[in-house]
């Protein structure tokens, strides 16, 4: 009888291994399971898993499937079935999406240094996601391991993904790493084609992205309602990030009409969430009272939780609440610690802020060489406020050897930024011939800057140079105009400067009235020259009924603190007995202290 043979196609699917073994009948021995011979298993496995996950050769697409096979892979120590498992959780394929599991399983692929895991970890602990924390310094690291094994293609698996499978969690993924230049060269058009590719196929994070893309105009021309139309697109699939932004669009009116309430809704729903940007956001809202009623202890709740994930300008802010007591109790040791946690991670005004605790000894030993080390970091990413601060450092020799011409610089960069302390500081060695030689026209021009700006010093100063014409035309009515808006500010030089051109009639109609309103007003913030000015009224019952007690207390507080004329004026009421008893031995003292101080 013959016996027919069949062919059959030969099938090039990778087999699948069995879960147990058996052994021929002509097998002497156990077989003996090697490393290699798991390390092929699992690859095999794992491309098995890939086949699943994206419908290649033939195979459906089964993500699910496709997760129980990777999950074989990783169990058989395969690397990057542990890294994909990690990405598998983070959009959610074939699994419900789990940032915290996803993190896990980055964490154990990245101690083999594979590149898919340290990539999306460098995007997940700059970015976050909820309840996955934040750590820019971290996040910097591994961008850099991934840069030291780029021949390597570390993220090749995106690549392939993203062009062979065409798959949107791949595509938005590539247009990350062309985006932040982590396993692929930076490329804001590459990125925004990868993203739009993504966004196309209706992936939330794709969408949301591709927002930011035409909100910020990277890679693509700005658009900022083709920006809102992306951010709601992702924002109605749940994406918390998307939704934080169509909040800020909302609350600086990009793309839509500004709507403060509105802005305030969908920061609720992104930060109830966990979207660590927006709980920030809710809780500057609650500081400032945009949209809600300001209410600091939520403000401080909010930018608690959002701290406690990371946030840098979350850190930063619970600092400062912490350092001024809003809307928790003061404590200058944790405003320190917050700004340190923040500062470490590179954010700039944290950085200046610790500096400006260890330069005054606020919530941590004083230190001003570690006062001059931070403001330098925060100078090195472009703080005005730095900037500043270390030029009073080498103005003053804080933490550096004085040097004014380094000062001078310092100021100078500040200044050009446009920051009004900066400004006055830079109007002051102009005037002084501190760092650069006198020039009274050139610190004019800076007090200007910084008077329009409505620095208070910055406009008295401003309002004695037109008094005194230093370095522009005499005009005292023009000296009284800033003396007035600086006094108004609660500037009390500015106040005794106004109350002075009142009495004198400088600039403006004599009258004492007023020229005691605003002696009164500088007295109460205990200014010398305005005690002594305000005494001298009280005694001689100008613009202000007589009183010599009250004149003679006026004159005691300013001569305590060194005021020459107040030390003359308490003199004469002791020896004349104005206020007080006579005594001559205390007329003598004073008399001689102020002659000593001429």
């Amino acid at each position: 009888m013959n016996t027919t043979h069949t062919t059959e196609k030969l099938d090039k699917r990778p087999a699948i291994p069995s879960r147990s073994t058996t052994t021929s009948a002509t097998t002497t021995a156990p077989a003996i399971a090697t490393k290699q011979n798991y390390s092929h298993s699992a690859r095999l496995i794992f491309k098995l898993a890939n086949c699943h996950l994206f419908g290649r050769g033939g195979y459906p697409k089964a993500p699910q499937l496709a997760i129980t096979f990777m999950r074989r892979a990783a169990a058989l120590g395969h690397t990057q079935a542990e890294a994909v498992l990690g990405f598998c959780y983070e959009f959610g394929m074939g699994v419900d999406m789990d940032f915290v599991r996803s993190e896990q399983h980055y964490l154990e692929a990245a101690k083999q240094n594979n590149g898919l895991a340290m990539a999306r970890l460098a995007f997940l602990r700059k970015y976050g996601r909820p309840h996955v924390k934040i750590d820019r310094a971290e996040a910097e690291e591994w961008a850099e391991r991934v840069r030291r094994i780029a021949h390597t293609n570390p993220v090749g698996w995106i690549v392939e993904g993203a062009t062979l499978d065409g798959d949107p969690a791949c595509q938005y993924a590539l247009g990350v790493s062309y985006h932040d230049g982590v396993g692929m060269p930076k490329d804001e058009h590459a990125a925004f084609r990868w993203y739009k590719a993504s966004a196309d196929q209706g992936n939330a994070r794709g969408q949301g992205i591709l927002g930011y893309c035409f909100g910020e105009g990277f890679g693509v021309e700005k658009d900022d309602v083709e920006a809102m139309k992306w951010y709601k697109l992702a924002a109605a699939q749940g994406e918390t990030v998307a939704i934080y932004n169509v909040g800020y669009c909302y609350e600086d009116g990009i793309g839509v009409q500004k709507d403060v309430k509105e802005a305030v809704k969908w920061y609720r729903i992104s930060a109830e969430q966990g979207n660590a940007f927006a709980q920030n956001s809710l809780g500057y809202c609650y500081e400032d009272g945009i949209g809600v009623d300001q209410d600091l202890k939520q403000a401080a709740l909010w930018y608690q939780r959002s701290a406690e994930q990371g946030y840098p300008w979350a850190e930063c802010n619970l600092g400062y609440c912490y350092q001024n007591g809003i809307g928790v109790e003061k404590d200058d040791a944790l405003g320190a610690h917050w700004y340190r946690k923040a500062a470490i991670q590179g954010h700039a005004r944290a950085q200046h802020n610790l500096g400006f605790c260890y330069q005054n000894g606020i919530g941590v030993e004083r230190n001003e060489h570690e006062a001059v080390k931070w403001y330098r970091r925060s100078a090195e990413r472009g703080n005005i406020f730095a900037y500043h601060s270390l030029g009073y450092c080498y103005q003053n020799g804080i933490g550096v050897p004085a040097n004014e011409q380094e000062a001078v610089f310092w100021y100078y960069l500040s200044a050009e930024e446009n920051h009004a302390p900066a400004q006055l500081s830079l109007g002051y060695c102009y005037r002084n011939a501190i760092g650069v030689p006198k020039n009274e026209r050139e610190a004019v021009k800076w007090f200007r800057r910084s008077a329009e700006q409505g620095n208070a010093l910055a406009q008295n100063c401003l309002g004695f140079c037109y008094e005194e014409g230093l370095g522009v035309k005499k005009d005292c009515a023009r000296a009284v105009y800033w003396y007035h808006k600086s006094a108004c500010q609660k500037n009390p030089w500015a106040q005794c400067n106004l109350g002075f051109c009142y009495a004198n009639g400088i600039g403006v109609d004599k009258d004492e009235r007023k020229a005691v309103y605003w002696y009164q007003h500088a007295a109460q913030q205990n200014h010398a020259r305005a005690l002594d000015k305000l005494g001298v009224h009280l005694q001689t019952g100008a613009g202000i009924e007589q009183d010599l007690d009250a004149a003679f207390d006026m004159f005691k507080r300013a001569a305590e603190q060194d005021h020459v004329s107040a030390q003359y004026h308490l003199g004469n009421c002791y020896e004349r007995g104005l206020g007080c008893p006579v005594d001559l031995h205390q007329a003598a003292v004073w008399f001689e202290r102020a002659a000593m101080g001429m």
